[in-house]
C-alpha cells in the first residue's frame, strides 16, 4: 500500500518540478522578447517526465551517451533538469533581429502550463483528502 503511495507521490512530485521549470522556461522567452538574436526555447513535457521517472521512451530508442576518456572532453549530456531535451522553436514569421520569440504563442503556452500546473495541485489535494478521509473513517 505504501509504495503505491510512493509511486503516485513520486510521479506528481516529478510532474510538478518539470512544470514549475517549463514555466521558468517560457518567462525566460517573454523576458527576452526584444533581446537580438534571442531563441525561443521550449521542452516536449511528456519525454523529459518520462526521462526523470526513468522510464523507457515511446520509440524504444535510449540517448547515446559519448565514451569520456580525459577530464577535458566536453559530456554529451547537457546539465540542469531538461537535460538534453530543449528545444527551440523554428519561428511563424521571422524578425530582421533574429529574435524567434512570438508573445502570442509563449502567452497561450504559458497560460497553458500554469492550468495543468493548478489541475495537477487540485488532483493532488483532493487524492490527499480522500486519504484523510479514509483513515479517518477507521
Amino acid at each position: 500500500m505504501i509504495n503505491k503511495l510512493n509511486k503516485e507521490l513520486d510521479y506528481h512530485h516529478q510532474a510538478l518540478s518539470v512544470r514549475v521549470a517549463r514555466q521558468e522556461l517560457l518567462s525566460s522567452n517573454v523576458a527576452n522578447a526584444d533581446t537580438p538574436n534571442f531563441k525561443a526555447k521550449d521542452i516536449d513535457f511528456a519525454s523529459v517526465l518520462h526521462d526523470k521517472l526513468g522510464l523507457t521512451s515511446q520509440s524504444g530508442l535510449s540517448n547515446v551517451k559519448l565514451n569520456v576518456t580525459s577530464s577535458q572532453h566536453i559530456h554529451s549530456a547537457a546539465q540542469g533538469i531538461f537535460g538534453d531535451h530543449i528545444l527551440y522553436r523554428v519561428p511563424l514569421q521571422p524578425s530582421a533581429d533574429g529574435n524567434t520569440v512570438d508573445m502570442d504563442m509563449e502567452r497561450t503556452r504559458f497560460a497553458d502550463n500554469a492550468i495543468k500546473y493548478d489541475a495537477s495541485i487540485t488532483f493532488l489535494n483532493n487524492e490527499f483528502r480522500n486519504l484523510v478521509s479514509a483513515l479517518q473513517e477507521r
